[in-house]
């Protein structure tokens, strides 16, 4: 959603030294996009593998959850970022906020696909967009989000990009 205030505000890096990242960058690895399951620091050694992180807005914003405003001013950078994933190439939301900011960034109406976890939806430009419930501290501790879920959904689209996943549905 945003830059956090421990993670990408102090390192550079989005969800270094925040909770979510632990589940994030394990997840990563696991399924071949980080070169580590962990990172604290810019200058730690990891390495994001065929994958970037972007923030639907850029600046940190107050109690740590975007406004509509601050989504909407910053849409056009989010845009010129999803500009770069290739024909083919997915894009993964981590929840209802970002699915929704990336479907305007992508030239999409986010009312023509709901969000739901491990959904997968065809977008513009021959790129799918996955959802996934973001991987919160509050989403994991009440486990609305377990790490095998969020695994799950990695793991298609890592499968997605081999070419062994559908383009939309299930």
């Amino acid at each position: 959603l945003a830059p956090g205030m421990h993670g990408a505000n102090a390192s550079g890096r989005p969800f270094t030294g925040d909770h979510a990242g632990i589940l994030l960058y394990a997840t990563l690895h696991a399924c071949g996009f980080a070169t580590q399951p962990e990172g604290a620091r810019r200058d730690d050694g990891l390495a994001l593998v065929d994958c970037r992180i972007s923030n639907v807005v850029k600046c940190l914003p107050p109690d740590n959850k975007p406004l509509p405003t601050e989504i909407r001013a910053c849409n056009g950078y989010l845009a010129a970022d999803l500009a770069r994933v290739p024909e083919g190439g997915a894009v993964l939301a981590l929840g209802r906020i970002a699915h929704e900011a990336a479907l305007r960034a992508l030239g999409e109406r986010p009312s023509a696909r709901a969000f739901a976890h491990g959904a997968r939806h065809a977008v513009a430009g021959g790129r799918t967009l996955f959802d996934s419930y973001h991987c919160s501290r509050y989403n994991t501790n009440t486990r609305r989000l377990t790490p095998e879920m969020f695994r799950s959904v990695v793991a298609a689209i890592a499968d997605h990009l081999r070419g062994r996943g559908p383009a939309d549905g299930s």
